[in-house]
C-alpha cells in the first residue's frame, strides 16, 4: 500500500535547551508618610519603613538594592509626589525593575490609580512589585480574570481614609472655633507652647525678625528690598528656619531664601496682632476633590488668643501702605495701553546661564519717549543679588540674534536637502534601496512559509501522520522559525526606516523646511527649532538648537558617500 506523503519535512532531534540564568532584579525601595515625620519612635516612621524594606531586599537572593525613594509628608490619595516621580523615571530608564514597599497603603490609597499601576503600567514596563507586610508579590500573586485579588484592599484603604477625613473635619473645625492651634508648626515668629501644643507663644529667635520686617515696611522699604536685606544678613527664611529647627524634615526646605511672597505673608497676617487665623484651606479629600482655598469671609478668626508681635497701629499703617500702592497700580493700569503689547514668543526657552532658572520677561516703559520695551532679568538675582549675577538683556536684541541664527540654519537645511535628493537618485543609492526591498520581500516570504508550515502541523497530527513527539518537536522548531523570520523582517524594515530618516525623511530637514518662507521669527519657529537659550552675566547668548543629532548624522552620511557638504 502506498504511503501518504507528509506535508512537513522531518527535523533533526532538538538538543535540550540550556537552563536560563536566574534573573536578578534591581530593587528600589519606596517609603511614604502622609505627615512630616517627627522622628518619634513607635509609630509608622520613615526610618521603620526604610529598615524593613532594606532587610527584605538584603534577604532576597534574586534582588540587588538600587536606591531608596522617600516622600515625607505626602498624601497617598494621589501620585503627585516628587520621589515617586524620580522612582518612575528610574523605572522608565531601566535602572529599577522591582519596587518594594512596606504595604499597599504606603504605595497609595487611591484604589483606581494603584490598580492602574499594578494591572497595566508595571506589567507593561516589566516591573515586579512587592508589598512586604501584605505578602503580595506580582511574581507569585493570585490573579483572576479581572486582575490581582489583593488590590481590593486598596478600596478599603481609600474608604478608610475618606471616612477618617470626614470624621475629623468637624473635630478640627470645633478646635479652630475655640481658638486652639491645630497646625503641624506655628507661623514664623511663634512656636507651640511646650505645655500645650494647641497654644502658641513668641519664638525668641524669630519674633524680632518679624518686628523688624514691619518697621522696614513702615519706613517705605519695598517687599523686594526687605527680602534682599534679609538674605544679605543671612537670616534663614521661614521654611529654612523650620527645617533648621527640626520641625520639618523635607530636604526641599534646606536652602530656601526670602522672597516677596514670604515677606507679604508676614505683613498681611493678623496672627501677629495676637489673633488665631485658621481655616484658609480646606481638605476636599472626603468630597472627592483636591485641597482648595476658601474665601477670607469664611476663615476662622478668634481674637486675642496669644501675645501679639506688633501693635494695631503699626499693622494698620502697613496695610494702608499696601492699599495705597495697590490704588496707584490700578490708576496706572491702562495708562500706556496705547503703546500696545507684544506676545512672549520665547516663553520657557530663555534661561540664566548661572542659576539655570528661567529668565523673567519684564516690561518697561520710557514715558518721555512714549516707548514700550521688554527685557529679560534673573529672578534669583532679584531675590538675592549674592546668589546670582545680574542679567538685563533686551528682547529685541535677543530676537535679532535668534532670527539670524535660524535663518542660517534654514538656509543650510535647504542646501543639504538638495544634496539629499541628488544622492537618493544616484545609482548607488537606488541600488541599495532595491536591495533592501528585495531582502524585505524575501524575509516576508520566509515568514509566510514558516507560518504556513506551522499552521499545517495540527492537521497532520490530527490525521495521524506524525507522532505526538514529532508534533511537539516540529511545533517548537517552526515557532522558532517564525520568530527568527519576524525578527529579520523587523530589522530590515527598521533599517529601511532609519535610512530614510537619515536622508529624505530627516526630521531636521522636515522641520526646517516648514519655515523657509517665514520673514520674521515666530513663536512656532522658535519652539520648533530652539531647545534652550542661556544668557550669562557678560550678556553672552548660548543657543541650543533641536535636531542636531539628526543633522550630524546626515552630514556624516553624505560625507561618507562622497557628497560635497557645505560648511
Amino acid at each position: 500500500m502506498a504511503r501518504t506523503k507528509r506535508k512537513v519535512n522531518p527535523i533533526l532531534p532538538v538538543a535540550a535547551p540550556a537552563e536560563k540564568p536566574k534573573r536578578v532584579y534591581h530593587a528600589g525601595g519606596y517609603v511614604r508618610l502622609s505627615v512630616e515625620d517627627s522622628g518619634k519612635p513607635g509609630a509608622d516612621t520613615i526610618i521603620n519603613q526604610r529598615e524593613l524594606i532594606q532587610r527584605y531586599i538584603d534577604s532576597q537572593p534574586d534582588m540587588q538594592f538600587y536606591d531608596l525613594y522617600c516622600d515625607n509628608g505626602r498624601t497617598g490619595t494621589n501620585f503627585d509626589r516628587p520621589e515617586f516621580e524620580r522612582l518612575m523615571e528610574d523605572v522608565r530608564t531601566g535602572k529599577v525593575d522591582c519596587i518594594v514597599v512596606k504595604d499597599l497603603s504606603r504605595f497609595g490609597r487611591n484604589y483606581r490609580e494603584t490598580g492602574n499601576y499594578l494591572e497595566r503600567i508595571f506589567p507593561l514596563l516589566d516591573v515586579r512589585f512587592i508589598a512586604v507586610n501584605d505578602n503580595f508579590d506580582t511574581l507569585t500573586a493570585e490573579r483572576s480574570q479581572d486582575g490581582y485579588i489583593v488590590p481590593l484592599k486598596n478600596i478599603f484603604n481609600e474608604v478608610y481614609s475618606k471616612d477618617i477625613s470626614r470624621k475629623l473635619l468637624p473635630v478640627f473645625a470645633a478646635k479652630q472655633r475655640n481658638g486652639e492651634f491645630i497646625g503641624a508648626w506655628a507661623i514664623y515668629g511663634y512656636q507651640k507652647c511646650p505645655d500645650d501644643h494647641h497654644r502658641i507663644e513668641p519664638d525668641l529667635e524669630a519674633a524680632p525678625v518679624v518686628r523688624e520686617i514691619f518697621q522696614w515696611r513702615l519706613s517705605g522699604m519695598s517687599y523686594q528690598n526687605i527680602a534682599r536685606k534679609l538674605n544679605e544678613q543671612n537670616v534663614p527664611s521661614p521654611a529654612r528656619y523650620h527645617y533648621l529647627k527640626g520641625r520639618s524634615k523635607s530636604e526641599r526646605y534646606a536652602n530656601t531664601i526670602w522672597n516677596v511672597r514670604a515677606v507679604k505673608n508676614i505683613l498681611f497676617s493678623e496672627v501677629y496682632l495676637g489673633h488665631m487665623v485658621q481655616g484658609r484651606k480646606r481638605s476636599g479629600f472626603s468630597e472627592g476633590r483636591k485641597t482648595y482655598r476658601v474665601p477670607k469671609s469664611e476663615w476662622i478668626i478668634v481674637r486675642n488668643t496669644h501675645e501679639p508681635l506688633v501693635d494695631e497701629e503699626t499693622f494698620q499703617a502697613v496695610q494702608q501702605i499696601a492699599e495705597k500702592a495697590k490704588t496707584t497700580y490700578h490708576e496706572r493700569q491702562g495708562k500706556y495701553d496705547t503703546l500696545g503689547t507684544t506676545p512672549n514668543i520665547l516663553r520657557k526657552l530663555v534661561y540664566c546661564a548661572d542659576c539655570k532658572r528661567p529668565l523673567v520677561r519684564y516690561k518697561n516703559v520710557n514715558s518721555s519717549k512714549g516707548k514700550r520695551y521688554y527685557v529679560y532679568i534673573c529672578q534669583s538675582h532679584s531675590d538675592n543679588p549674592v546668589s546670582c549675577p545680574k542679567k538685563y538683556f533686551h528682547e529685541t536684541k535677543l530676537i535679532e540674534i535668534l532670527w539670524d541664527t535660524l535663518q542660517r540654519e534654514i538656509a543650510l537645511a535647504e542646501n543639504l536637502d538638495k544634496l539629499v535628493r541628488q544622492y537618493s537618485k544616484s545609482p548607488k543609492a537606488v541600488s541599495r534601496e532595491v536591495a533592501v526591498k528585495q531582502e524585505i520581500a524575501a524575509a516576508k516570504q520566509s515568514l509566510s512559509r514558516a507560518e504556513m508550515l506551522y499552521d499545517s502541523l495540527f492537521q497532520n497530527y490530527a490525521d495521524k501522520l506524525m507522532s505526538e513527539r514529532e508534533y511537539t518537536e516540529m511545533k517548537r522548531q517552526y515557532r522558532s522559525d517564525i520568530e527568527r523570520a519576524q525578527t529579520r523582517l523587523d530589522e530590515l524594515e527598521q533599517r529601511q526606516k532609519d535610512k530614510r530618516q537619515q536622508t529624505t525623511e530627516n526630521p531636521w530637514l522636515t522641520v526646517c523646511g516648514r519655515f523657509k518662507e517665514e520673514q520674521a521669527l515666530t513663536e512656532a519657529m522658535a519652539h520648533a527649532l530652539i531647545e534652550r537659550v542661556e544668557i550669562d552675566a557678560e550678556n553672552h547668548v548660548s543657543i541650543t538648537l533641536r535636531y542636531q543629532d539628526e543633522y550630524i548624522a546626515l552630514v556624516r552620511l553624505l560625507a561618507a558617500e562622497g557628497e560635497a557638504v557645505p560648511a
